[in-house]
This record gives C-alpha cells, sequence and structure tokens, in this order.
C-alpha cells in the first residue's frame, strides 16, 4: 500500500518521502519539514496516533491524514483531537485519496495565502505612499520603475527616517513577484544565533528552546523578496551565510542536514558607510558586491524641504482620522518654520511632530507657537551622578532609567503607547522591543 500510494501521488506532481514504520517517520521528521503527512493508525511500534502528535509537537503547520481498515468512532475523534485534518476508512478509492490530498493541501496553501494578504493588503500601493514631488524623490522613483521588474538585487542607502522600507515594498509591488510574500527582517534586532534561526529556520532539537521544526524567513519568501534592513549591522558569521544565499540560490537549517533550494529577490537597505565598514573589517567586500548590484540612494528631508507642505498635508489627514480631530489648516509661517529645520530623524521625525501638533491641538488651525513647542529638543545638559567608590552595574542602572521612562511616559498618555512612543522620540516598532524588553505589557 505505501508503495502503490507513492506511485499515485508522484504521478500526481507531489515529491514524496516514505517510512516503513513510526521510528522511520520521525526520523524523517527530524531532517526535513513535510507540508502533509499520511499514516496508518496500526503500525509496529509506535502507533499512527503517536506519529501524529509527533508530527504537531516538531511541525504545527504539517497536515496530518490517517488511515485504518479499524475505524471507530473512538479512534476517529481521538485523531481530530490531536490535530489529524480527515481520517480515510480502508478499503478506500484511489481517486478519493488524490481528492483528499489536493483539497488539504489546497486549504494549507489558502490559509496562508489570506494570512498574507491581510497583513499586506494596505501596503499594495507602496508608490501612492512615497510622498513628494521634489527632484531628488522623483530621479528615485524613476529609478525604481525601471529596476523593479528586474530579478537584480537592490541595495538602498538613506539615513534612519527617509522610507528605505518602502522604495522596497514598492520594487516589490511593482514587479512580477508582486502576488508573492515580501518579507522583512531587522538585521540589527537579534543576536546571530536567533538572527541565524529567523533567516533560515531550524530543526526540532537544534538549540535549547528549539522545540519543534521552523521555516526560516527565506523559505517564507520563496518566490517573493526578502528585505533586509539595517545590513550593515549583520554580524559576520551571518554575512558568509548569505554570501552563498546569493551565490548558490541555497541555504541550510539550523541543525538540518540538507540544502534546501530557493529563488528571493533579495532587496536590502542601511544608513551606513559599507565601504568604511569593508576598510574596518566589519563587512565582507564580496557580500558587498553582491547585493549592490543596483543602489538606490535616499535624499534626506532637509535636501528636499519642498516636499515637506505635501507631506503634512498627508500627515494632517491622517492624524485627523485616527484621533477624531478636525484641524483644516496649518499655517503658512507654520509650514516655513517646518521647512527650515534640520529633521535629523527625517520623514519619521516630521510623521511624530505632526502627530503630537495634532493630539494637543484645539482649534481648527495650527500655527508656529504650537510647532515650536513640539521641535524644542532635549537639552544637552549632562545628568549629574556621583560614582561609588567600588563602581557600579552601568548597563543596570541605564535600564532602570530606561523602564521608568516608559512607565511614567505610558502614564502621562493613559497607556496609548503610541503617544508615549512619541514622547519619548521613538519609533513604534523601537518601542515596543523596549516595553517587551523590561516587561512592560
Amino acid at each position: 500500500m505505501r508503495e502503490f500510494l507513492a506511485i499515485v501521488l508522484k504521478k500526481e506532481g507531489y515529491a514524496v518521502s516514505l517510512a516503513a514504520h513510526g521510528a522511520d517517520a520521525l526520523s524523517a521528521l527530524d531532517k526535513e519539514i513535510f507540508d502533509l503527512v499520511l499514516s496508518d493508525v496500526k503500525m509496529p511500534g509506535l502507533s499512527g496516533i503517536d506519529v501524529l502528535k509527533a508530527v504537531k509537537a516538531a511541525s504545527p503547520s504539517t497536515i496530518v491524514l490517517m488511515m485504518t481498515a479499524f475505524a471507530s468512532t473512538d479512534s476517529a475523534v481521538e485523531a481530530m483531537r490531536e490535530g489529524a485534518y480527515d481520517y480515510l476508512t480502508k478499503p478506500f478509492k484511489i481517486d478519493e485519496v488524490k481528492l483528499l490530498v489536493k483539497n488539504a493541501l489546497e486549504k494549507k496553501e489558502l490559509l496562508a495565502e489570506n494570512a498574507r494578504l491581510k497583513q499586506e493588503v494596505h501596503e499594495r500601493s507602496a508608490f501612492d505612499q512615497i510622498i513628494g514631488r521634489s527632484e531628488k524623490l522623483t530621479k528615485v522613483l524613476d529609478l525604481i520603475r525601471k529596476v523593479a521588474d528586474t530579478s537584480s538585487n537592490v541595495l538602498i542607502f538613506g539615513e534612519s527616517g527617509t522610507g528605505k522600507e518602502l522604495v522596497a515594498r514598492a520594487i516589490h509591488y511593482n514587479s512580477r513577484r508582486r502576488d508573492r510574500p515580501f518579507v522583512t527582517v531587522n538585521c540589527s534586532a537579534l543576536p546571530e544565533p536567533l538572527l541565524e534561526s529567523e533567516l533560515f529556520g531550524h530543526m526540532k532539537g537544534a538549540f535549547t528552546g528549539a522545540v519543534c521544526n521552523k521555516e526560516g524567513l527565506f523559505e517564507i519568501a520563496n518566490e517573493g523578496t526578502i528585505f533586509l534592513d539595517e545590513i550593515g549591522e549583520t554580524p559576520l558569521g551571518i554575512q558568509v551565510k548569505l554570501l552563498r544565499v546569493l551565490q548558490e540560490k541555497e541555504f541550510r537549517r539550523v541543525g538540518g542536514t540538507r540544502d534546501t533550494k530557493i529563488d528571493v529577490r533579495i532587496v536590502a537597505a542601511t544608513n551606513q558607510d559599507l565601504e568604511k565598514a569593508i576598510a574596518e573589517g566589519r563587512f565582507r567586500e564580496d557580500l558587498y558586491y553582491r547585493l549592490d548590484v543596483i543602489p538606490i540612494r535616499l535624499p534626506p528631508l532637509r535636501e528636499r524641504p519642498e516636499d515637506i507642505p505635501m507631506l503634512v498635508e498627508v500627515f494632517l489627514a491622517k492624524f485627523n482620522r485616527e484621533m477624531g480631530k478636525s484641524i483644516t489648516k496649518v499655517a503658512p509661517s507654520a509650514i516655513d518654520l517646518l521647512c527650515g529645520q534640520e529633521w535629523r530623524g527625517n520623514v519619521r521625525e516630521l510623521e511624530n511632530v505632526m502627530e503630537r501638533v495634532v493630539a494637543l491641538a484645539s482649534g481648527d488651525t495650527v500655527g508656529p507657537e504650537q510647532f515650536r513647542e513640539c521641535l524644542q529638543r532635549p537639552s544637552d545638559e549632562t545628568v549629574s551622578m556621583s560614582l561609588p567608590a567600588d563602581g557600579l552595574d552601568l548597563e543596570g542602572v541605564i535600564g532602570r532609567i530606561e523602564k521608568d521612562l516608559l512607565l511614567k511616559a505610558l502614564q502621562r498618555t493613559n497607556g496609548l503607547k503610541k503617544g508615549a512612543a512619541s514622547l519619548l522620540g521613538l519609533n513604534f516598532r523601537s518601542f515596543r522591543y523596549r516595553l517587551q524588553k523590561h516587561g512592560i505589557k
């Protein structure tokens, strides 16, 4: 029966692996992630229910179909309770098996597609989210349109807050890969072991805490685009593995024994001088040239002040809608004030300022006075502290200060996290990371 089903399913176009009994199946699961497992209930050694439990523990997304010639209500209920997709009673027709396998895999793919579309539906019009008509920005948009539908890797250079991820999304959603996944990863947000697992996935037991098999982001992005933000912060050990992906189009999961082939376009971004990082030995030159096939350089906001009025209009409408406000106008003198700012945080900083102004405004017009209050930067004065004779735990002190300020910001905004992040001059992702670090709910 096992060999016969393998022949039938291979003819349907599926890649099929065989296991003679439960122990063989578990051994295969330690080496590979399967989309579907078809198992008999009665087997020597481990039973089918044991295999089902092990599959779901190692790879929760894997579909399991059970077969038996000894059907009973109790066994069917137990199998379904443990996570089986369906239950086949022998003898069965081959067409029934083919249809059940086809429907199960289509449902799995559909659920994954629906989840992805829900997450990305509001990001489809990526060009519309890049706001501005200045000459410098127009040149960037023209370049994006030219390179979007190629398969070349792209390296985006720009200061923090200039919109590097928006450019990456615009490239993806205007390419032939637009209907496949767009996956983002911040290379500076995780330590090397976790970043390796996040990018390439891992097998159960590969390290402490690896309680099940996990697909990496490269696998999830297959046939689509992966955006590697802050690529300049990537540890050298990970850089070697990224180079292999770029050269060989394959990788190996942490703890795995097999190479996985992928077709992924890589778009990377950095706010660093990578040539300087190469000279200092912090970034691999061969990786740089593999990534830097098409360089895109984003101008900082201070170099395109003519875009500020349009950005103000967009942000005003956004925060009016979110906060239920009806501010209709920003005074021309306020616009002039904004156009003269340095904007070290670029568009993200302007967005934060607009959020604070809208939140605090009471009339239908905002003038330069409201903006001046929100534009005041923290004093450069140092905090005076005495240093104990036997020293101190600097990380601990900084951590306690940080936690205290997080709690005070949340208290002032009545628990509104976006407002608290704005008060502290943080983007929401950075604010959320700090809350998690300190265990603040």
